[in-house]
């Protein structure tokens, strides 16, 4: 499946060719504290799957409790994340951050991972009162 997004201001854009069954939540603590939220959703690409079609990502290289080092690509204007991927020559597989993408209504998680990292009040969720707006 083909999509596409960009940052928040604009200033990034890609396309990427992913795998509907390979979007998952990610639960682990690095994705908590780099989404500054309680976890992410990601789409990997299948191998030189990804492209930039405007701007040029800041890289931040984050090293892996498992010694990995991994390459977090963000806008440097807005700070949106737009992927991560493992340092060295294509092709490889990018871990797209679904927030970004046009498609990310389309994209249903098929799996979660890092779960022992999950936030413990996830699970009431359902139960947490829903507003339209803020």
């Amino acid at each position: 499946m083909r999509i596409d997004g960009a940052c928040h201001c604009g200033r990034i854009s890609y396309e990427a060719d992913i795998a509907p069954d390979a979007v998952m939540v990610c639960h682990c603590t690095d994705c908590q504290t780099l989404s500054g939220s309680a976890f992410r959703t990601v789409a990997l690409t299948v191998p030189g799957g990804f492209r930039l079609l405007s701007g040029e990502p800041r890289i931040y290289v984050k090293t892996a409790e498992s010694g990995r080092r991994r390459q977090q690509a963000f806008c440097g204007d807005c700070g949106s994340p737009i992927y991560a991927t493992a340092e060295g020559a294509e092709p490889k597989v990018y871990s797209v951050r679904l927030g970004t993408s046009r498609q990310r209504g389309e994209l249903r998680p098929r799996t979660q991972i890092w779960h022992r990292s999950a936030l413990p009040w996830l699970a009431d969720l359902p139960g947490a009162t829903c507003r339209e707006e803020g």
